[in-house]
């Protein structure tokens, strides 16, 4: 589950009438899902009322014009249409604005302030601070089929040694190296325990993510697998690094990478899957939405509607294979849905004629369209190499049960008799110590990664680097 994204990207004009003067910066803190983005509200006296401009200093968005604003009778309101951002709060006699902050359906508590609003420190407990009790040293490598340089980090137990190596790969969506979600950073935390404990890390920014080139828009499975194939390729260049004990840890989509490259290279000496997939990506997202809807409290109505829906759009993709047909099919589709669906969940303020492109423009994309389709049950069948396959019990983005199954019984079939399957009781997709699974949960939890589950892939990995 990817946090919400809150953009300003739209510059229009603001002016409307108001009764008092409240001209100057107003600043605020926007949570969202564990992530925190300030946000300043720069406004202007003006002959027919105020002026306002958006500031969103932590995306580099600066000068962004409302569509409107006012501020009557103590009430101050702002709203940016195409963006479907609204915002609203009264202000006290404190000086302060309480208020909501709305986009896109969903409302958020941000109050303002004249004073410069610091973020708060979430706690983090497990994450590590230098200096580290290692070596860590800043790498670049690159992806010569692709043509791009991936930056990352490596640590070493030592700076001098010969050790075991893994490469961490991240699950869905651009993700820097610390794989950094939710406030969290579960591969720094996984990184340095692991470090710590005699294993060397390898673990890079995404393709076209923050240090790293490339496009990530474009880019498949397929493509990211190119990524990891090159880390193993720059690790064979160093001496601190035993050629033969190369091992991946992929989480989540990286968990349907690493027996990709496994299937394929005679240099993975071992894999470690976390929450991996093990059937097709279309069933999946089918259950994904149920396990998520029901916790959120959606009714069976709901989510069999839902359900039909999806299961249509699947297998529309499922059936294509031209992008501009696709395309057309899609949009059929959906604006049927709408039709079908007087009361559909989309932003408020939204015409259902862009709802439509923006849907589509999603499930049509490069990567929906390879993950939907792909069944990862050949490829796990070609993998030979020791496989330790983890989830957690409460995982609701790949549900343990379906997922464990198949991998084992893939792995079985292909003759591999090295797999070791654990479902670990009370963790969520981020392998965190949880009471629903919920990815809501994610950003609350003050464990980034439970300690039961480090040692289980500490344990697995030194058996098999004897």
């Amino acid at each position: 589950m990817k946090p919400i994204s809150i953009l300003f990207l739209v510059l229009l004009t603001s002016i409307t009438t108001i009764a008092q003067d409240i001209s100057g910066q107003w600043n605020g803190i926007l949570k969202v899902q564990g992530t925190q983005l300030r946000v300043v509200f720069n406004v202007t006296q003006t002959e027919n009322g105020i002026s306002t401009t958006l500031d969103s200093p932590d995306q580099g968005a600066k000068g962004i014009a409302t569509t409107s604003s006012s501020f009557e009778n103590s009430v101050f309101k702002v709203t940016v249409s195409n963006l479907t951002v609204e915002y609203e709060g009264t202000l006290g006699s404190d000086n302060i604005i309480i208020g909501n902050f709305k986009q896109a359906g969903q409302s958020f508590p941000m109050n303002l302030s004249k004073e410069i609003v610091e973020k708060e420190k979430i706690a983090r407990p497990q994450e590590p601070t230098t200096p580290y009790p290692y070596y860590a040293e800043e790498v670049t490598f690159e992806n010569k089929k692709a043509g791009i340089n991936l930056a990352g980090t490596l640590t070493l137990p030592k700076k001098e040694g010969v050790f075991p190596v893994v490469i961490l790969i991240s699950g869905s969506g651009p993700q820097n190296r610390d794989e950094e979600l939710m406030g969290h950073k579960p591969f720094l935390v996984l990184s340095d325990y692991l470090t710590k404990n005699g294993i060397a890390v390898l673990r890079y920014d995404d393709r076209g993510t923050a240090l790293s080139k490339g496009d990530f828009k474009t880019a498949t499975s397929a493509d990211f697998a190119t990524d990891v194939e090159a880390g193993i390729a720059y690790l064979k260049t160093r001496k601190e690094i035993s050629k033969k004990k190369i091992g991946l840890i992929g989480h989540s989509e990286g968990g349907l990478i690493a027996p990709m490259v496994a299937s394929q290279s005679k240099d993975v000496s071992f894999i470690v899957l976390l929450a991996g997939p093990g059937i097709q990506g279309d069933s999946i997202l089918l259950l994904q939405q149920k396990l998520i809807g029901k916790t959120a409290g959606m009714s069976d109505e709901v989510l069999q509607k839902n359900e039909l829906t999806n299961r249509k759009i699947f297998d529309i993709v499922n059936a294509s294979n031209n992008l501009e047909q696709l395309t057309i099919d899609l949009t059929n589709s959906i604006t049927q849905a709408l039709k079908d669906n007087p009361n559909p969940q989309k932003p408020a303020g939204m015409s259902d004629e862009d709802f439509v492109k923006l849907q589509v423009n999603q499930i049509a994309s490069p990567w929906m369209q390879y993950f939907i389709k792909h069944d990862p049950a050949p490829t796990l069948e070609k993998v030979k190499c020791p496989v330790l396959a983890l989830n957690g019990e409460k995982d609701l983005q790949v549900p343990p049960k379906e997922n464990l199954d198949a991998i084992s019984k893939a792995l079985a079939k292909g003759g591999n008799k090295k797999a070791t399957i654990i479902a670990l009781p009370n963790l969520n997709h981020l392998f965190q110590e949880c009471k629903t699974g919920s990815p809501y949960e994610y950003a609350s939890i003050e464990q980034t990664f439970s300690p039961i589950a480090l040692t289980e892939i500490l344990k697995w990995i030194q058996t098999q680097t004897k």
